[in-house]
């Protein structure tokens, strides 16, 4: 072959490419929430059923409520995950209304966990001292709320600097990172409520 139509040389070539180290981190850090839930998770089914006083999963939980919480926390995955999808192709508006939407059924969710935990108190007298049932699964779902509110905060954050013009690009790494926090604390409860509410009934 002549020596002017000869290919040009790769320029990528040589190159090495890095994962963005954001994404690494966060990956790292749901990693280690990995571990701690399960550690929570595992000491729940294991002194579930120790201690002779107090009340019982079966004689306490009202699964309807659970249910309707569920429901918000799980169609907030959708409403991150087309938030997101939105954004991407430019729609702004639409992404602050469903952005908007998960903050509100965060919200939802916390609130109606705080009902649940105010029947439980007053109606059945279970605390977090009262026997191990309490005192594990009151840190097991109270840790996960805490975990639910650090991503509302999060999310409101976005949103506000969403209305600021601070928000650019149509895949701004917050959006991403919070996407994926949410979704992880969504499945982590998807786990929990199967394990507290209906295996372990």
């Amino acid at each position: 072959m002549p020596e002017s139509e000869a290919a040009p040389p790769d320029p990528t070539l040589g190159i090495e490419v890095r994962p963005d180290v954001h994404k690494v981190g966060m990956i790292c850090f749901l990693g280690s929430e990995v571990a701690f839930f399960s550690t929570l998770i595992m000491a729940y089914v294991i002194y579930l059923r120790h201690g002779s006083t107090g009340p019982t999963p079966d004689q306490v939980f009202s699964l309807p409520m659970v249910l309707v919480n569920t429901a918000a926390l799980i169609l907030s995955s959708f409403t991150v995950h087309f938030a997101e999808k939105a954004l991407h192709a430019g729609k702004t508006g639409l992404f602050r209304v469903l952005w908007f939407a998960t903050i509100v059924l965060g919200v939802w969710f916390l609130v109606g966990t705080g009902i649940e935990w105010n029947g439980l108190i007053r109606d059945h007298g279970l605390t977090i001292g009262v026997n191990l049932f309490g005192s594990t699964y009151y840190t097991l779902v109270g840790f996960h709320a805490f975990h639910v509110t650090l991503g509302v905060i999060a999310l409101s954050a976005v949103l506000l600097v969403s209305f600021m013009g601070e928000l650019r690009g149509k895949s701004p790494m917050p959006v991403t990172l919070i996407g994926w926090y949410w979704h992880f604390v969504d499945v982590v409860w998807i786990i929990v409520f199967l394990i507290v509410y209906v295996v372990g009934r």
